[in-house]
């Protein structure tokens, strides 16, 4: 028994090993996401329509979630979990309509579908969805985060808030509460710090030294921002924290149980599901692109630990959690190894405003407004509306309708516009053939010309465009442009081709590919099918 017991086992050792050469750069690394992670998830937390006197602690308390929960079960290891500003309109849209104590709720639905769906092995599903329709999303959202926390950059409240179309709302106003700025000293006092902020966060990126740089930018801002504030006793809002941290979390309350059977809930926890679950997912997709020091993404386990997480913060009453992008970038950079980089960043937080709270209190609220400006800029990316028009215009207009319905509309509006083009332009791909045909009488010869995909519902026009050849031709059929041809037309192709044969006609593709499968599919009967 002492002999099996003393005997460590082979993972573990591995494991234990790995610790012991990485753990020094992993707790760098966390340092360096804690000092992202402590303004970006207050601002969110703002952004999400937390009540003010909660927002600090509720985004803070969601970070740790997002570490210390989420960080050990993760299946991508070096993604960082925490509040999104991608879902920031979302989870404002719920408290707008449903009430804070309700949020919970619907997180805890969210979150148990995650871990349900991570179980039966549907991750890469989640993963299944346009990137035109998740960018133009995203964009959407960085406009409206924009548009809101502009005017609370300034010391305004947002015009559109609570209100349907309050994206074009905000949006519309922003020259009316610049206006409005330029007669009240207060308000200038805050467009001074937001621009400071704004300022200071690019001016640090552009000088900054290599070894500086690991200093993150939006932290670099906030203090800036705050001894500004201080140093000339500006007459801007602060940010207020409650005396304990306990004083942000909403347990579950009696009024879950009148909404459990409202259907309404239960569809923005399914969206919300869908949502974090592709942002998170494509989040640990790029990380995976970044770095080659861990194992690639498993998807489902990062759904499972998402879920849990969700499950935690729904229960608590706070925001939820998701992959981030910007803080997932900072641990690449920063050298993490291991999950331990995100594990300990919620620990760093949660030490920060266990001990220390009364820093926050010193925060200008214009300060994480202006972080939220700055990043709904950056989320916007137009140019990859560019990109795909020169690619694919269908694309390019998921992307813009979705964008356009978003600000104009709301968030849920805008993601089923979206999903709605996407499957539009999908059942038009496999659905839709052009075919062109040009006679060249000198040499006998007749060039078809395929675009698109065919399949059994353009059969009939693929035959009558046969039917209508002249006999003793030979057909050159170019199918470079084909995406996509099924049983139906393979087996049209194969009669064909043997009865224009007998009639002393030839059948030409420009694809070995095709003719490997055409010959299979004429079972082994001898043919002349040439190649370009």
């Amino acid at each position: 028994m002492k002999t099996h017991l003393s005997k460590t086992p082979s993972s573990l050792r591995a494991c234990t090993k790995k610790l012991n050469k990485t753990w020094k750069e992993d707790v760098l690394a966390s340092l360096v996401v804690f000092l992202v992670a402590l303004p970006l998830s207050m601002g969110v937390a703002l952004a999400s329509g937390i009540p003010m006197q909660s927002a600090a602690p509720v985004g803070i308390v969601t970070a740790i979630i997002g570490g210390i929960v989420c960080g050990p079960l993760s299946g991508c290891a070096l993604q960082v979990r925490g509040p999104a500003a991608g879902l920031a309109v979302m989870v404002a849209l719920f408290i707008g309509e449903y009430g804070f104590a309700t949020l919970g709720l619907i997180v805890l639905i969210a979150g148990s579908l995650q871990m349900l769906a991570g179980f039966l092995g549907l991750g890469l599903v989640f993963r299944a969805v346009s990137p035109a329709l998740i960018q133009g999303m995203l964009a959407g959202i960085g406009v409206t985060i924009f548009a809101s926390q502009f005017h609370i950059m300034l010391d305004h409240t947002a015009p559109g808030t609570g209100k349907d179309f309050a994206g074009i709302i905000n949006l519309w106003s922003i020259p009316e509460s610049v206006l409005t700025t330029i007669g009240s000293a207060s308000n200038q006092s805050a467009a001074l710090i937001g621009l400071s902020t704004i300022g200071s966060w690019l001016l640090w990126i552009r000088f900054a030294t290599k070894k500086l740089s690991l200093v993150p930018a939006p932290l670099i801002s906030v203090l800036v921002a705050t001894v500004m504030a201080s140093l000339l006793e500006l007459p801007v809002k602060l940010i207020p924290t409650p005396g304990q941290l306990a004083e942000a979390i909403t347990w579950p309350s009696l009024i879950w149980l009148d909404h459990l059977s409202s259907g309404a809930i239960w569809l923005g926890g399914i969206s919300l599901a869908f949502v974090a679950s592709a942002e998170s997912l494509l989040t640990a997709t790029a990380v995976d692109s970044m770095q080659r020091r861990t194992p690639r993404t498993q998807y489902n386990r990062e759904l499972v630990a998402e879920g849990f997480g969700n499950v935690v913060c729904g229960i608590l009453g706070v925001l939820p959690v998701t992959g981030v992008i910007v803080r997932s970038t900072a641990n690449v950079n920063a050298g993490a190894r291991t999950r331990l980089s995100g594990v300990l960043h919620g620990v760093w937080l949660l030490l920060f405003v266990m001990l220390i709270p009364g820093v926050l209190a010193n925060i200008p609220v214009a300060a994480l407004a202006a972080i939220l400006v700055f990043t709904g800029i950056k989320l916007t990316k137009f140019q990859f509306a560019q990109i795909l028009w020169h690619q694919d215009k269908g694309e390019a207009a998921i992307y813009l309708a979705t964008l356009g319905s978003v600000v104009v509309v709301d968030l849920f509006t805008g993601i089923a516009v979206g999903i709605s083009l996407a499957l539009a332009k999908l059942m038009y791909s496999f659905s839709h053939l052009d075919i062109e045909v040009t006679e060249d009488p000198e040499n006998g010869q007749t060039f078809i010309h395929l675009k698109g995909a065919a399949s059994f519902m353009r059969l009939p026009i693929l035959a009558d465009v046969l039917e209508k050849l002249p006999t003793n031709t030979n057909v050159h059929i170019s199918i470079r442009d084909l995406n996509f041809i099924d049983h139906a037309c393979l087996d049209l192709l194969v009669n064909w081709e043997k009865q224009h044969r007998a009639t002393g006609g030839e059948l030409v593709f420009d694809r070995d590919a095709l003719n490997s499968v055409f010959r299979r599919h004429a079972w082994g009967s001898p043919s002349k099918l040439q190649m370009f």
